[in-house]
């Protein structure tokens, strides 16, 4: 069986500096927001282009933690609309209310399965005070354009770049250096991912990034005092050693995703089979390789069959997911059509060349 996703034969790459590693931690005695973590974040902020990067627990807890320090800086307030992706994980929603924001759902392109700036701007109100663009499955939104409406209408921009990790537009800047702050998530899934939970802001905004930091950390800046309301969000130490180790390969692995797809998309052709849009660039990372199938289980069912693991992403929008309720009379065919027709095709570093030879082959034949 070709798995979907292997994470122990992926993480096992890197076991012998995993072991070292944990064992320079061992030794340490030192095992929160120790040297591990000041590295990582000091590493991933040049490899974003940002000037800080702050380790935190989880992707969610990342965006939920900018919204709250925009709060407390002034920037936004309580009840103020975020406009947010209708296309997305439920997190990206989940972050904007539980910081005590309403958002506002914006249907995606069909062909991208991203928003436009276009359609963006035909949401924005006077009650809209920020927007969170989502960079989903790895693939740029349209950073460039969507940065300019932001500013143009004066709104804070955030990224949800949790499936984004070095995705890069057409001027070379990555994901979380395209808005005034960014959410990562480093879930073991993610192209970049932990042997556990983590997640990091980044952001040129030295005073956000003070609040951030504070704010993780029980709201103290110094030790036993504190100077807001704040949460236990911090990275975990391990975690950060880890995620260092493993960012010196994340564009060599971003590269192997993105000659799979394009292999798959030069030599995948099934009529029943929509394949994902791609321009050719680096804008894309391929966390996922998200096909339009109609009769979705019968498909993924026959792959099964052929000894090959698929996986959906997401089965159900979230404004269609009980928590939600108060949204689930929203028209939103498009999100809706992509949610129940979207499959992801195994795409991973670690792939061999006989199983994506395998994988094309299944897919052709599927009738």
């Amino acid at each position: 069986m070709i798995k979907f996703l292997d994470l122990h034969k992926m993480n096992m790459r890197f076991d012998a500096q995993f072991k070292v590693e944990f064992q320079q931690f061992l030794d340490s005695g030192y095992y929160v927001l120790g040297e591990g973590t000041t590295t990582f974040e000091t590493n991933y902020a040049k490899y974003c282009g940002t000037t800080h990067c702050i380790g935190v627990s989880t992707g969610l807890d990342a965006l939920i933690l900018i919204f709250k320090a925009y709060i407390q800086l002034g920037k936004l307030n309580k009840g103020d609309e975020v406009l947010v992706p209708a296309n997305t994980y439920i997190a990206s929603v989940l972050s904007i209310m539980e910081a005590g924001l309403k958002p506002v759902f914006v249907e995606p392109n069909k062909a991208t399965f991203n928003w436009e700036a276009a359609t963006i701007k035909k949401h924005i109100s006077n009650k809209t005070k920020a927007i969170l663009t989502v960079h989903l499955y790895g693939q740029l939104a349209d950073s460039e354009a969507i940065l300019n409406l932001a500013q143009d209408h004066n709104l804070l921009l955030i990224e949800d770049a949790a499936q984004a990790h070095g995705s890069e537009n057409s001027f070379g800047k990555r994901a979380g250096n395209l808005s005034h702050a960014a959410a990562f998530s480093f879930y073991p899934t993610k192209n970049l991912g932990a042997l556990g939970e983590a997640g990091a802001v980044t952001t040129n905004d030295g005073a956000l990034a003070k609040v951030v930091t504070a704010l993780r950390n029980y709201g103290s800046e110094k030790k036993y005092e504190n100077v807001r309301i704040g949460v236990n969000n911090r990275i975990d130490e391990i975690q950060a050693r880890f995620l260092n180790i493993k960012l010196q390969h994340l564009d060599a692995d971003n590269d192997s995703r993105r000659a799979i797809a394009k292999q798959y998309l030069s030599n995948i052709k099934n009529d029943k089979i929509t394949l994902p849009f791609y321009d050719g660039t680096n804008n894309h990372n391929f966390h996922l390789f998200v096909v339009i199938v109609e009769n979705r289980k019968v498909f993924i069912d026959y792959l099964h069959k052929n000894g090959i693991q698929a996986s959906i992403h997401y089965p159900k929008p979230p404004h269609k997911q009980k928590a939600l309720q108060e949204f689930s009379t929203l028209q939103l065919p498009i999100t809706e059509y992509i949610h129940k027709n979207c499959v992801s095709l195994p795409i991973n570093p670690v792939l061999t060349h006989e199983e994506r030879d395998k994988i094309i082959k299944i897919v052709n034949a599927y009738l």
